[in-house]
């Protein structure tokens, strides 16, 4: 990233639910000076730009661009994919992993290209394989390539948290790392409430109980969410958009945010070879560092376990 630049460029790839929605919250919180969305549906791309502009004087100052040509991504310090293949009937979920990484094996060289200097997240499912895939076709550092991972499913283990303590969910510290799927693990044995070990957290009077019957149901619940919500409404969209949007801003202002971010990882408890969600400290380098963080037996086996699952499919797809 260009660090000399007094203006930000964002790039949205996909114009979709997700990508009309970040590029939406980028802009409600003034993430960058300019919000470039790119899609292949000409006829929606320059609707959703439309829209998008005559919010513009109840929002910060910014440029909002848009085109089907991916020179409108240019010279973009962040570049977010959310583009992938749409599931057919009949069609697998490995199915659709090959299609969207086939359609990240094509697009990721041409962005490269146009913004050779940009930080790349990805936010396509399956999100962990995608980025393996990006990382691995362009070559690039391996900091400069992230993904969404369990950020969105960090902040739904907070919610759950806060709702049964009682508590604001700024007071709950809790990660989950491993695959963004279901094969995902939470970090029990480093979680904090207030201040207080998690493990240790006494509930108020008539509170309910945070045992491990209770944490069960709330690592469960957590995992089957999304899927609630898609049965729902056909998308998941506000809540992985602000999660999107709070990841850019910890790149674009240099914010050495911990999140728990996708990345390759290089001998993470002894994992490597694969993107995995681990606590990360996310800044203008993109994933700067992993957080050497504490891990139980059980947690260490889960992560690996996370990490074979992972490796099934890329073996799978060729990766």
């Amino acid at each position: 990233m260009d660090q000399s630049r007094s203006t930000t460029k964002l790039a949205v790839v996909g114009a979709g639910a997700v990508g009309a929605t970040l590029a939406y919250a980028a802009l409600a919180r003034g993430a960058a000076r300019t919000v470039a969305l790119m899609d292949v549906n000409r006829t929606k791309v320059e609707a959703e730009v439309l829209d998008l502009r005559h919010g513009g004087m109840f929002i910060p100052q910014a440029e909002i661009e848009g085109s089907d040509d991916i020179e409108v991504c240019r010279g973009a310090d962040v570049v977010v994919v959310t583009a992938g293949a749409k599931q057919r009937p009949g069609q697998s979920r490995l199915d659709l992993a090959e299609a969207t990484v086939g359609l990240t094996r094509s697009i990721m060289p041409r962005l490269v290209e146009v913004a050779p200097d940009a930080v790349f997240l990805m936010v396509t499912n399956p999100v962990d394989v995608v980025t393996y895939a990006a990382q691995q076709v362009t070559g690039l550092p391996h900091e400069r390539v992230l993904g969404s991972g369990t950020v969105l499913d960090s902040s739904r283990l907070r919610d759950a948290l806060a709702r049964h303590c009682g508590v604001a969910v700024g007071n709950v510290h809790a990660y989950i790392a491993g695959e963004h799927g279901d094969s995902e693990i939470v970090l029990w044995s480093s979680a904090t409430i207030a201040g207080v070990p998690l493990l240790d957290w006494r509930p108020f009077r008539g509170r309910p109980p945070l045992d491990a019957a209770a944490r069960d149901a709330i690592a469960a619940d957590v995992v089957s969410s999304a899927y609630r919500v898609i049965e729902g409404k056909g998308a998941t969209n506000y809540a992985v958009g602000l999660a999107g949007t709070r990841i850019i801003e910890a790149v674009l202002n240099d914010e050495h945010r911990v999140m728990s971010v996708s990345s390759r990882l290089d001998g993470f408890y002894g994992i490597s070879g694969v993107c995995l969600s681990v606590p990360s400290l996310v800044d203008r380098r993109g994933v700067a560092e992993t957080i050497d963080t504490p891990l139980s037996d059980a947690e260490v086996a889960g992560l690996r376990s996370s990490a074979e699952s992972m490796r099934a499919v890329q073996r799978r797809l060729g990766l």
